[in-house]
């Protein structure tokens, strides 16, 4: 099992510590496990929608100091999924390095030492092979 993220602590929500959840990824089920900011929270109430969200973890009584903080869950990784952690580093044969791996609003995105952008979808990249550390990408279709 590894820890995956769930999602972000997103906008308050009453004053019993409920938040709404930013980018959901799993279904948050009452009493699911969370880490947050390091700690350990089992998820008290789930209210809201699968899309929208709204928990209360155990132990939080006030939200506010979380916001944004990621929400950590462990899970299973599909065969063709990686953390964006196991990435960083990793070699695109031709063009650099990964320096870090940006979530955008529609795909994660590769950027590379020289800032060189390369959207992590199955398009652009043809294989991951993390034992050799490389990233191998379509030219054609990066141009």
């Amino acid at each position: 099992m590894t820890l995956v993220t769930a999602g972000r602590v997103g906008k308050r929500h009453g004053l019993d510590g409920s938040f709404y959840v930013d980018g959901p990824r799993h279904a948050l089920p009452e009493g699911a496990k969370l880490t947050v900011a390091g700690r350990s929270h089992e998820i008290a109430r789930r209210a809201g929608t699968d899309e929208r969200p709204l928990i209360r973890l155990s132990g939080v009584d006030d939200a506010g100091p979380l916001h944004g903080e990621l929400l950590l869950i462990e899970d299973e990784l599909a065969e063709d999924e990686w953390l964006a952690s196991e990435l960083v580093g990793c070699q695109v044969p031709g063009r650099g390095t990964v320096s870090q791996v940006i979530d955008g609003p529609s795909c994660s995105v590769l950027e590379l030492g020289d800032g060189t952008l390369i959207p992590f979808v199955s398009d652009a990249i043809e294989r991951v092979d993390l034992d050799a550390r490389e990233i191998h990408v379509n030219a054609d279709f990066l141009g």
